[in-house]
């Protein structure tokens, strides 16, 4: 597939470098970047089958425009690996997804290149048009080229766009990149539409011979021209979704082969010379040039660090993650439960939905990458009595903010949500940490949010929401394995709602833990006891309504409070908490006993998830210190005096 010493990528560090290579050294270009991509991904992990089928896109769009005075912008931008082999960052993509290397997105401050970053879907479109307008106002002249997905496009922002695009009648190119994919398949009437070229040559054939039979004419004249145009738009009417984009407001071009060099790079020299809206229909093939991609471009998706033997990709054995708890369970309770439906956003594998889609066909709905209407499509099913649980994960539901208030809390819809990819990610970095769920939903009146610290009390918790009807409810839980490996042998049974559980007391303070940080807490508890800190642990499994009895009782315990979650500490569980603590009548001077410890007020970046937490002072170590210090601040405040040199008020 690739040259063993990629001899022409080392030729390429900036765009401008394609325009001296011929088309066949463009072609084996391709297979070297390939190559490149692929030993990486399979080494680091990452997003392989997207970035694997727009190769000869990019490097076409390279060779044309000139990056990064022209701006191309990448929808989502899991599919920007070869753009960041082409824009000088070759010699540093052995390092992307690690800790203090390259992003797997685009990212403004690592690249001019990367002029708009984004690791959600459906937002290149209306950032295009902004760069746009900006441009014209500027009276600067470059062009600006948005890269969207077919399943991008499913996404309503993204049709915003389209109607805002169109009407400006702004110079402005689209490339809809139509690989019949997001993650999971394309779902929607769109999708459908878009796919049906490809079963109709009919359409092609009949322009070309149509187009070549006026070209043949010595003059053609302005009725003949208009008749052509009008044979030509009722073509595309019944066979493409060419009058669709043109009704928009846009001129629309292709079918076009995305794998084709030359009539890509054809095209595209004259669409640069176009104004006005224009929108290029590039049909790709996703894991384009790997065959196992090929054959399964869902499971190569986005992949963690594999083996690669004989021509064969072989992953390490399989884990028991938090999420094939969920999956499992979910089968489970839909046995003896027949209300019960799953909703996903286009991410029916990630968030292991996929035997349930297979045994329940007619009663799983996934609705394509459009978050906001996943999630009142599924307060429209629970308003008739049905008992939607949709599974999206933490960062894709804050597309839907607006959504969880006005159309499900506020009419007390018993929605439950699975928040897969709580807390930190790891390698996906900043637009992927789930840092922010517990602030934006326990803001929400009416809504019980819930955290497991492991596999069983995730099953607890998914009983427990749907045996209740009072309103949404809400279960976080992260990309992680689960701490018991026997969590499906559990029988799982319903948890009085706000009720926390102490699993160890302390004589001089108590952790107040949420979900993964309760293993924490525990071991940071062994760790303190060696240092004669006996701090008790307690599993805050309810983070609204919380254990405002049990919160009390330890409010007027002598000793240090300790919240510890995976979680930003702005609106998280620790502030909750010190607000129940002052109505309980704690001076503000007393937050000397209250520490707080989750994740920092800034963005946090990609790495191994555990070199994260570390990062962040969430490891047993790193919280036993913290608390270390806390104690002995407190204890020179107040001058306690007791056997363990904690306060004893």
């Amino acid at each position: 597939m690739n040259q063993p010493d990629n001899q022409l990528l080392k030729r390429v560090s900036d765009p401008q470098d394609l325009r001296a290579l011929s088309e066949p050294e463009l072609d084996q270009l391709c297979g070297e970047i390939r190559g490149l991509i692929t030993e990486t991904i399979l080494r680091n992990g990452g997003h392989l089958a997207p970035s694997l089928g727009v190769v000869e896109l990019t490097v076409a769009l390279h060779r044309i425009f000139d990056s990064p005075r022209d701006k191309i912008v990448w929808d989502v931008g899991h599919q920007c690996y070869a753009h960041k082999i082409l824009t000088g960052r070759r010699d540093r993509f052995g390092t992307i997804r690690q800790i203090g290397g390259l992003s797997g997105f685009c990212r403004r401050c690592e690249s001019p290149h990367d002029v708009f970053g984004a690791g959600h879907a459906s937002t290149s479109i209306s950032a295009a048009l902004g760069i746009a307008v900006a441009r014209d106002a500027c009276r600067d002249d470059f062009s600006v080229i948005a890269v969207i997905g077919d399943g991008g496009l499913s996404g309503g922002l993204a049709f915003e766009g389209l109607d805002n695009a169109g009407a400006s009648e702004r110079d402005l190119i689209v490339i809809l990149n139509d690989n019949n994919m997001s993650i999971s398949p394309s779902v929607g009437a769109l999708s459908r539409h878009l796919t049906e070229i490809i079963t109709h040559p009919l359409y092609e054939r009949i322009k070309k011979e149509v187009w070549e039979l006026t070209e043949k004419l010595p003059r053609v004249t302005r009725p003949v021209r208009q008749i052509v145009r009008r044979i030509e738009e009722s073509l595309k009417g019944l066979l493409t979704p060419g009058l669709f984009f043109e009704n928009l407001g846009f001129r629309y071009l292709g079918p076009i082969d995305g794998h084709k060099l030359g009539e890509l790079t054809t095209v595209l020299e004259k669409v640069k010379r176009m104004h006005g809206p224009i929108l290029v229909h590039v049909l790709t093939q996703k894991g384009r040039g790997l065959a196992d991609a090929e054959d399964n471009p869902r499971k190569f998706h986005g992949i963690a660090p594999v083996r690669a033997e004989n021509g064969k990709v072989e992953k390490g054995p399989a884990q028991l993650t938090y999420t094939k708890v969920f999956g499992r369970s979910m089968l489970e309770l839909a046995e003896r439960q027949p209300d019960l439906v799953a909703v996903s956003a286009a991410m029916c594998d990630g968030t292991g939905l996929t035997e349930f889609a297979e045994r329940y066909a007619d009663r799983f709905h996934d609705v394509g990458i459009a978050e906001g209407h996943a999630v009142t499509f599924a307060g429209g099913l629970a308003a008739q009595g049905v008992r939607p649980v949709v599974a999206i994960y933490s960062t894709f539901l804050q597309r839907a903010f607006d959504q969880l208030i006005h159309d499900v809390a506020l009419q007390k819809l018993p929605v439950v949500f699975a928040l897969d990819r709580a807390g930190l990610v790891g390698e996906d970095g900043a637009t992927h940490q789930g840092a922010f769920d517990l602030s934006y939903l326990t803001a929400i009146p009416g809504f019980t949010v819930a955290a497991p610290r492991n596999g069983k009390e995730l099953r607890d918790l998914l009983v427990t929401a749907l045996e209740q009807a009072e309103g949404p409810f809400a279960i976080r839980f992260p990309r992680a394995t689960v701490p018991d490996a026997d969590a499906l042998h559990h029988a799982p049974s319903p948890l009085p709602i706000g009720e926390w559980e102490v699993i160890r007391t302390g004589e001089n303070g108590t952790f107040l833990a949420v979900g993964t940080m309760v293993d924490v807490a525990l071991a940071a508890a062994e760790q303190l006891a060696t240092q004669h800190l006996d701090m008790g642990v307690v599993n805050a499994r309810f983070l609204k309504p919380l254990d405002t009895g049990l919160l009390a009782r330890l409010a007027r315990a002598p000793g240090l409070l300790v919240t510890v979650e995976e979680s930003a500490l702005t609106g998280g569980f620790g502030s909750q908490v010190a607000g129940e603590l002052l109505s309980l009548g704690w001076p503000l001077r007393s937050e000397q006993r209250l520490l707080r410890l989750g994740l920092p007020d800034a963005f946090v970046e990609h790495g191994a998830r555990s070199e994260l937490l570390a990062m962040v002072g969430l490891t047993p170590e790193r919280v036993s210190a913290q608390v270390l210090e806390a104690a002995g601040a407190a204890r020179d405040r107040v001058h306690f005096a007791s056997s363990a040199g904690m306060p004893s008020t």
